[in-house]
């Protein structure tokens, strides 16, 4: 079989075409970091408490005073309930008897009501979210965490199809018509008009996000050489992924409307169609297909781009064989990429994220920082795919991550920056270890079902993305609890992750014969 590193290296390392096909794959992923975390800002839950119609015949005294105070469960102090009111008909006789609150009555006594009205919402920090216009508070709040773990419902289907299909159908093909799957539904998805309606569409928008990333993702892994690759699975995709992820706070800070901020955030997508006619095939899945002359063409025409003639004869013929992802599943291989580490770090990365509007102060803000750690995690993360052990550099930093989580419970209440900071640097270590597993696993599984095997991981690493935010939603009952039990999962993914075989150093692997061995 021809070894495509040997037979491509006439192209230089850093040329004008792994230059454009570095750059362009990773402004490919910019939606990608839109509508990874959109989801803080559609659906976080604004400040809101009962409704008290304006046609109850209430005092001033009363009106006031109709909604219950009750300790809040985070910060210990006393704020108007959220989910509950005097009884109005109770009140309306005090007010009408000239009786006054506190006074003449103890509040304390007096029977309690459900918001039978509706709700008044905050709108100092939103305008609308689908929370305020469709009521997902109270006995509907389990709606919120549920839309998000739709979306990773789509993600994990996703990432089962799309790697099927990219792996038959190219990768090129499918990335493609992900994007603009992606651009036409979240742009629908601004005209939802209803919750169950906005959650169809938003599975959907999770399928084409998985899609984009695994399909740019593996493409630039199988077209640039071992060193631009590295910089490119580590440092080109994570950080435009990132800077998606960095601009969608800003966006959210000046379009404070969710329907506006979804649309504002999709229509720019667009402009990526050009990138069609700039960006080839993989070559290797060419090859791998038995498509020899189809790959000679581009290699060719990067030779042009890169001002270098090729050889006569780049590739030798191929015996085509189809793979599916049954020939993946025979393998323990895959079970323990997926267990150990895929899901686990899902459920971290994840789960700090989307915890962000719960921090304290202002949530554009706790977004954008949530963002701004990741910009120095993929940095590390290049330094160590580039000079260290894959397994080693896996384990440390997830033990490090489920540490920094571990402490948060140990840290006072008053003490917020403390806390914010062990989060930050709990995310920082999660993210460069999640980084360094995305290009290791691309690394461990050969060519002809590479994408699969991505698709499948990534499809097991949903279950950690549909749980995740369940985790957060831990918080109504103990503010400590979600950072307890992601933390200990992640620090034992840390540990565990030291099992796996070691792929520095060693070419990326063409067939299933020359996968690495892992435990059984």
């Amino acid at each position: 079989m021809t070894d495509y590193e040997a037979a491509t290296s006439f192209l230089g390392e850093w040329g004008p075409f792994q230059q454009r096909i570095f750059y362009l794959l990773s402004l490919s992923l910019l939606p990608v970091g839109f509508h990874g975390m959109i989801i803080v800002f559609l659906a976080d839950t604004p400040a809101h408490r009962c409704v008290i119609p304006a046609h109850v015949n209430l005092s001033d005294a009363w009106r006031n005073s109709s909604i219950p105070l009750e300790v809040h469960s985070h910060s210990g102090a006393l704020v108007h309930s959220r989910c509950s009111r005097y009884k109005l008909n109770v009140m309306q006789d005090f007010s009408q008897r000239g009786l006054m609150p506190g006074v003449d009555v103890n509040l304390s006594n007096v029977e309690q009501e459900r918001c039978l009205d509706g709700w008044e919402y905050d709108q100092s920090v939103y305008t609308s979210t689908i929370v305020s216009e469709w009521d997902l508070v109270c006995d509907n709040s389990w709606k919120t965490p549920l839309t998000s773990s739709i979306n990773f419902c789509g993600v994990f289907a996703g990432s089962l199809v799309s790697g099927q299909l990219s792996d038959r159908y190219g990768r090129k093909v499918v990335l493609f018509v992900a994007l603009a799957t992606q651009t036409l539904f979240s742009s629908i998805q601004a005209f939802a008009p209803s919750w169950p309606v906005f959650c169809a569409i938003f599975f959907v928008v999770g399928m084409t996000r998985v899609s984009i990333y695994m399909c740019a993702f593996v493409l630039g892994t199988e077209i640039l050489n071992p060193r631009v690759r590295t910089a490119f699975a580590t440092l080109g995709s994570c950080l435009f992924f990132s800077l998606g992820y960095l601009l969608l706070p800003l966006g959210a800070f000046f379009i404070r409307d969710w329907r506006m901020l979804a649309l504002g955030l999709s229509l720019p997508c667009c402009l990526l169609a050009p990138l069609w006619w700039f960006i080839p095939e993989s070559p290797r899945w060419l090859l791998s297909q038995g498509r020899v002359e189809d790959a000679e063409v581009i290699i060719k025409d990067a030779a042009k781009t890169n001002k270098i003639e090729p050889p006569p004869i780049i590739f030798t013929p191929l015996q085509k064989k189809s793979r599916n992802i049954w020939d993946l599943l025979r393998f323990s291989n895959i079970r323990w990429i997926s267990l150990t580490l895929w899901i686990v770090v899902n459920i971290g990365y994840f789960g700090l994220s989307l915890n962000t509007s719960n921090l304290h102060g202002n949530p554009h803000f706790n977004c954008f920082l949530s963002a701004v750690v990741e910009v120095p995690a993929y940095i590390s993360s290049w330094f160590l795919f580039r000079w260290c052990s894959r397994r080693l550099s896996t384990s440390s930093t997830l033990l490090i991550g489920g540490v920094f989580l571990l402490l948060i419970q140990l840290i006072p209440t008053d003490m917020t920056v403390v806390a914010i900071s062990l989060e930050m640097m709990g995310k920082f270590a999660v993210t460069t270890g999640y980084t360094i597993v995305y290009a290791y696993t691309a690394e461990v599984y050969p060519t002809v079902l590479r994408n699969t095997a991505l698709g499948v991981c990534s499809m097991a690493a949903r279950i950690g993305g549909i749980i995740a935010p369940y985790f957060v939603y831990l918080r109504t009952y103990s503010v400590s609890l979600p950072y307890i039990l992601m933390g200990s999962l992640t620090a034992l993914s840390g540990l565990l992750s030291l099992l796996l075989p070691e792929s520095f150093g060693m070419p990326l692997p063409e067939t299933l014969s020359q996968m690495q061995p892992f435990p059984g």
